[in-house]
């Protein structure tokens, strides 16, 4: 349907505001199943959705491991009953001993994080030292994007030897990440890939015949998804298709998911012919990318003149159709750091709003 978003009671949604439709985010979650082949190599990430709700979502499909950014989000996927939750991020200052905490909450739930640094590693045995748990500790390997990680070779082999004996934690396997690798041509895109993980594979060989414990090699994002997910030996970790937005859905047509959230808008003012004035400013929509930021559903044409806190101007020939406090419903570029911007979502379900799901994992802290 073309106006699949439309919604029938808009009148009562306060703008600006974050619609979800389950429906969609479904259908996602199945696509991402059958792209991997099953669930038991699916570990999508949670920080595009950031909801217990989309989890449950998740679990109700068999998925059982996640994989995080923050300890907020790990204690939401927790909460929502996953069974394995990875944080893919240093765990530095006080967040190794939050760490702890929440593996002595949650029992039931296997917690691991990533590691690059001998100081880091020191610290999480430190921490977990004489705690009665004991933390699985990937690696986290660089293979080229430069911003975390260690390079594959004679020093990762000693930071990998250092996990497997520090006392208080173990060795949980590989994290690579390659987000640098964003080529829209899937050809160029597998090409890309193929060379990053060249390094990657050999120092995998390495480890086992050193006779190093290896549980997992968990590898990627979204774009390279389809081409880790043809290498039974890797975990899968795409996020942004769980709700997908149009910078993907431009840039990688061999992806075919389906959007899932939108925000909706109201025209505030019309400072002109062809001009109209949105309530949707920098606080409503992820604004570290340059224009356009939203492509809206109803109102295709619509060009950026400017954005600021509280306000997005746009230009369009079919402007003077709209009145002051008419809606649109925009297509965010970059969803993921648009859901955080949003204490709540409100759901959409055959074309009325139903209810709200709190964006638990936005915050800085829950209870740990």
């Amino acid at each position: 349907m073309s106006d699949w978003f439309a919604v029938q009671n808009a009148e009562y949604i306060p703008s600006p505001a974050l619609l979800l439709y389950p429906e969609r985010i479904r259908e996602n979650i199945r696509r991402m199943i059958h792209m991997a082949g099953g669930t038991h190599r699916l570990r999508p990430h949670i920080k595009t959705h950031k909801l217990a709700e989309v989890m449950r979502l998740q679990l109700a499909e068999g998925i059982t491991k996640f994989k995080c950014a923050t300890i907020v989000e790990a204690e939401m996927a927790a909460g929502a009953g996953a069974s394995d939750i990875l944080i893919a991020y240093p765990m530095v200052g006080p967040n190794a001993a939050r760490l702890l905490k929440l593996v002595k909450i949650f029992p039931g739930t296997a917690f691991s994080c990533v590691a690059d640094d001998a100081t880091a590693v020191e610290l999480l045995s430190k921490t977990f030292l004489d705690s009665g748990h004991k933390l699985e500790v990937l690696l986290d390997l660089d293979c080229g994007q430069h911003r975390t990680g260690i390079e594959p070779g004679a020093e990762a082999m000693r930071l990998y030897r250092l996990i497997a004996t520090a006392p208080g934690i173990r060795p949980g396997g590989l994290h690579i990440y390659d987000g640098h690798i964003h080529e829209p041509d899937l050809a160029k895109r597998i090409e890309l890939t193929t060379a990053a993980f060249i390094s990657v594979n050999e120092f995998r060989r390495e480890l086992l015949s050193a006779g190093l414990a290896l549980p997992r090699v968990v590898a990627g994002g979204t774009p390279t998804f389809p081409i880790h997910a043809a290498n039974e030996a890797f975990e899968c970790s795409p996020g942004t298709c769980v709700l997908w937005d149009f910078g993907y859905a431009e840039k990688f047509a061999d992806l075919e998911f389906l959007i899932a959230a939108v925000v909706l808008t109201r025209v505030v003012s019309k400072p002109g012919a062809n001009r109209l004035c949105l309530d949707l400013g920098h606080k409503a929509i992820a604004a570290e990318n340059p224009p356009p930021r939203v492509r809206f559903l109803n109102l295709p044409d619509a060009t950026a003149v400017s954005h600021s806190e509280e306000h997005l101007v746009v230009e369009s020939l079919q402007a003077p159709q709209f009145a002051v406090g008419d809606c649109l419903f925009g297509v965010p570029r970059h969803i993921c750091p648009t859901v955080a911007l949003y204490s709540e979502a409100t759901v959409i379900c055959d074309g009325r709003a139903t209810e709200h799901w709190r964006i638990t994992a936005r915050e800085r802290r829950l209870t740990i």
